[in-house]
């Protein structure tokens, strides 16, 4: 295991098994993102991104909470002698914070996960939705809850949720705000597996080592893909499956994944 230092306790990163392990750190406040977590977390995926010894990103929080979204307390606590920006700047401010964070996320040329061992609510739930998976324990729910303090919602939940459960459903989840348990979740298709709560963990863990341990460079390329897929025609898709088989089949992962299929033994692509 190494441990990355992202500079504040707020946010603890580590490498494991290929996986690099993100943990928002805040306990006592479920998680809540803030002015030294979000900024923590913004940089430390572009250096997950960039390490070759990370196969993919799982996103986790300590204790019993994922993210409870802002921190609401800081909020109404913001500093009132600065001068206020104009509407403008402060659109041009949030689109940058949300453009550099579940952007980033959706474009990440790694596989993201993330792990919920509780409630994500708000941003927290936007910034599970931006990830490519998203695994929780039995115990976990998730909520818009934008409508329980008056906000219409940002970090890209009205676009990524509609995609995933249909618009219909994203407008309910939007306009009640009601929590949906793990089990729901699953059955509508915003959870990939719910794992049993005593051993979230350790399940999380390996679910996200057998995708870091695969070929990595081939699922940055199904990623592009996919995402892609979602908003363009068929005729570009065959245009960028193809410039993109035929630059997997150049790739010494393919290489090394049909050696192992002739040879019947598992592959392995990043060595012993």
């Amino acid at each position: 295991m190494i441990e990355i230092d992202t500079g504040t306790q707020e946010l603890l990163c580590r490498i494991e098994d290929r996986v690099g392990v993100i943990t928002l750190n805040k306990p006592n406040k479920k998680n809540a993102l803030g002015d030294i977590l979000t900024p923590a977390l913004r940089r430390t995926l572009v250096t997950l991104e960039g390490d070759n010894r990370v196969g993919c990103v799982m996103i986790t929080g300590a204790g019993d909470s994922f993210c409870s979204g802002g921190d609401v307390g800081g909020m109404s606590s913001k500093d009132n002698d600065s001068a206020p920006l104009s509407h403008q700047d402060a659109v041009a401010e949030l689109v940058h914070k949300q453009v550099t964070l579940t952007l980033r996320l959706h474009e990440l040329k790694k596989v993201t996960v993330a792990a919920l061992p509780g409630a994500a609510a708000g941003a927290g739930f936007s910034i599970a939705l931006a990830c490519d998976l998203r695994i929780a324990s039995s115990n976990a729910f998730v909520t818009t809850a934008f409508r329980n303090i008056g906000l219409s919602g940002d970090y890209g939940a009205s676009w990524f949720l509609p995609r995933l459960i249909g618009l219909a459903r994203a407008k309910e989840l939007f306009y009640d705000a009601d929590r949906i348990e793990a089990d729901e979740g699953e059955r509508l298709g915003i959870f990939n597996k719910v794992f049993p709560q005593e051993s979230f963990r350790d399940d999380a863990l390996a679910y996200a080592a057998r995708i870091a341990n695969g070929p990595t460079n081939t699922m940055a390329r199904m990623k592009i893909n996919l995402n892609a897929g979602m908003d363009q025609s068929l005729r570009d898709s065959l245009v960028l499956e193809a410039e993109h088989l035929l630059a997997s089949i150049r790739d010494p992962e393919a290489r090394e994944a049909i050696s192992a299929f002739m040879e019947k033994r598992a592959p392995s692509f990043h060595g012993d």
